[in-house]
């Protein structure tokens, strides 16, 4: 039996998910974090969850919320669990009588009621249910208070047939019901309810739009919902056929609420207003977002992350890299192969893990941000600044999740109600520091820049987020024209996230990276390796004499106005298109440094301060990765708008390296 999970953004869906499955799915703090089907198999080893996006209404106004209305249309499934949020019911159940009208048996998860409490709401479940006509049952997800009696409710849910809600939404819209249903071809949709499809459709939903215009002539369709609608305005006085259907909804669920519900009169603010006041205060909510991040990076180079990896570094070239030694001494090995296997694999590879500690830390405190219901908050402080350049706080929320990874970031663009936004949005999500840039940043901040690491790692975050508006403005102006804006962003309570959840959020967000490591940095190595181990003149070559210096030098030129005009520098950056760490990997092989305090040594004598600091600039803004022109091309379904990401972020880098550079040197850097 296939159950679908459904419930407004940040109502705890995806905790109770992972509580009734086992099973841990990435939780955050804004509309439509669940981009995709999930599916899990409910702990009764039976049937099967299916997590849906967060949505607050079945029309759908982005291209992730389309996901449950073309679900349900097309799917078969059994029943509907529906979250709802105890302390925003009068919201919340405006979904929850669209699924009462499609059918289907279903039970409600009264999430939050701790918080409803605080509130001074005080709910009967009892009656809510009997209005509803439908379980409901009062759960804490995040705790798993209740969720077993929930779970019980479900594994009944097909044991009696469902009772469909049947509002009356007046005569104009009963009429039109009546006269659409008259020309579908019912025997084809015998496994939706009609009414449902009619209501849907004169709400206007696209999704519904679209299949409808499969049964019934497209002109039709139109002639009777103009029809409609010109007569619900003119008997109502409202603007359209959905305000008046939200209008009948909401005057149904008012009723039910003042049966079911008391409220109690409280005169102390909850914490979350107190602390509201302070963080997304009009003066002091971009001081605070930047103090956060300027914490997080303090915590993650200086403070914690760098002696974790000083100690990583020492087992890696120290120890480990011994023991291999001994151990292909002892098999045998030739030179060829000892010397892939240290001076490629462990060098290319080791040389990047040593940073996985500064990884793991920045990915803890992004989602500590995240799961706090913080990050919601950094996109309302910036809803102003992103309005100001063309787009709004919602854009705002994949450049923070590109910060651990573009690819995710990109994707994330999906729950953007407005296409124009939403290309802009993953044009702009590259420019974000990934945690791939991370090991070039700190590799280079600790040669040339030790006693400041924190402040030109920071620099460089808060750079790519102004190129990244800077470009936005001019895209907006030029490329892609303004259009109506829309932003709802959900403002959950703070919450002390669960050690739990907070170090499985942690792990879902480094495993990418160590999982690299054994493909795309292993591979990179190795190709590196052969490159500079071969040459013209055949193998073990001299370093500047290989393929991998003669690839490099056709480069070199070309990047000497940068500050870096080398073939090492040429070599690396060509490999960084693979993954950014890879440009770690290939100094270690080219250098042939023993760990990274060697590494950085050489680098000093290669790079001044200013020249290294315009390299890792470039490192930030050059073309994205492999995997995220990949998901570019897939979110965009264009080739042309790919083409054009990877273009503009080189000469965006080349410009602004070439500017820093320049400049740096005419004052004396």
């Amino acid at each position: 039996m296939n159950i679908a999970l459904v419930g407004n953004p940040n109502t705890g869906k995806t905790s109770l998910f992972n509580y009734l499955t086992g099973s841990y799915e990435y939780i955050g703090n804004w509309s439509g974090v669940t981009v995709e089907k999930k599916v899990g198999t409910l702990k009764n080893k039976r049937d099967h969850l299916i997590d849906l996006p967060g949505i607050y209404s079945l029309s759908p106004l982005s291209k992730d919320e389309s996901v449950v209305s073309s679900y349900f249309i097309s799917e078969d499934f059994s029943g509907i669990v529906n979250i709802v949020d105890a302390s925003q019911l009068e919201r919340n159940l405006i979904l929850t009588i669209q699924l009462l009208e499609y059918g289907k048996p279903i039970v409600i998860g009264l999430n939050m009621s701790d918080v409803a409490k605080q509130r001074g709401i005080l709910l009967d479940e009892e009656k809510l249910s009997e209005a509803l006509h439908t379980p409901v049952v009062s759960i804490i997800a995040r705790t798993g208070k209740g969720c077993n009696d929930l779970m019980r409710s479900i594994s009944s849910i097909g044991t009696k047939p469902a009772e469909r809600l049947r509002l009356d939404y007046g005569l104009d819209i009963e009429n039109g019901i009546d006269r659409l249903l008259s020309i579908l071809p019912i025997e084809t949709i015998q496994h939706l309810s009609p009414r449902w499809l009619a209501l849907q459709f004169f709400e206007g939903n696209k999704i519904i739009e679209n299949y409808l215009e499969t049964l019934v002539p497209k002109r039709q369709l139109n002639e009777l919902y103009q029809e409609v609608e010109k007569q619900v305005k003119s008997n109502h006085r409202v603007k359209g056929l959905s305000q008046w259907i939200y209008q009948v909804r909401k005057n149904y669920i008012l009723a039910i609420l003042e049966q079911s519900v008391k409220k109690e009169q409280t005169h102390r603010a909850n914490l979350t207003d107190r602390i509201d006041a302070i963080v997304t205060n009009r003066f002091l909510g971009m001081p605070i977002f930047l103090l956060c991040m300027f914490l997080m990076f303090k915590l993650t180079f200086d403070w914690l992350g760098t002696p974790l990896s000083d100690l990583l570094d020492q087992f890696i070239s120290g120890s480990l890299t011994g023991w291999l030694k001994i151990l292909l001494e002892d098999l045998g090995t030739s030179n060829f192969i000892q010397s892939l296997v240290l001076d490629g694999i462990v060098a290319g590879v080791g040389g990047v893990l040593v940073f996985v500690p500064q990884i793991f830390i920045l990915f803890f405190f992004i989602s500590f941000l995240e799961d706090s219901g913080y990050m919601a908050r950094a996109a309302l402080v910036m809803d102003k600044l992103m309005e100001a350049v063309g787009l709004n706080g919602k854009a705002f929320i994949p450049m923070i999740i590109g910060f651990g990874c573009n690819v995710p970031g990109v994707m994330a663009a999906r729950t953007i109600e407005q296409p124009r936004e939403r290309l802009i949005t993953i044009l702009l999500t590259p420019l974000m520091s990934c945690s791939a840039r991370l090991p070039v940043y700190a590799l280079f901040v600790g040669a040339f820049f030790a006693g400041h690491q924190t402040i030109i790692v920071f620099s460089l975050y808060v750079l790519g987020i102004a190129l990244a508006l800077l470009m936005a403005k001019i895209f907006s102006k030029t490329l892609l024209k303004s259009e109506t804006s829309i932003f709802v962003v959900e403002l959950p309570p703070y919450r002390i996230p669960q050690a739990k959840t907070l170090l499985r959020s942690t792990w879902d967000k480094g495993k990418g990276f160590l999982r690299k490591a054994g493909t795309f940095i292993f591979g990179g190595s190795v190709a590196i390796w052969l490159l500079s181990y071969a040459g013209p003149g055949g193998l073990n070559v001299d370093m500047d004499k290989s393929f991998l210096a003669a690839i490099g030098g056709v480069l070199a030129p070309i990047l000497t106005p940068l500050g870096f005009g080398t073939w090492q520098a040429g070599a690396s950056l060509l490999t960084g298109f693979l993954a950014k760490e890879v440009v770690v990997s290939s100094m270690n092989i080219i250098y042939h440094a023993p760990n990274t305090d060697s590494l950085q040594g050489l680098l000093t004598q290669a790079y001044t301060p200013l020249s290294a600091f315009s390299f890792i600039v470039f490192i930030l803004l050059y073309v994205p990765c492999l995997a995220t022109v990949g998901t570019i091309k897939k979110e965009t379904g264009s080739a042309k708008w790919t083409f054009f990401a990877v273009i503009y972020a080189l000469i965006l880098a080349y410009i602004v390296s070439f500017i820093l550079y320049q400049c740096g040197r005419l004052l004396g850097f």
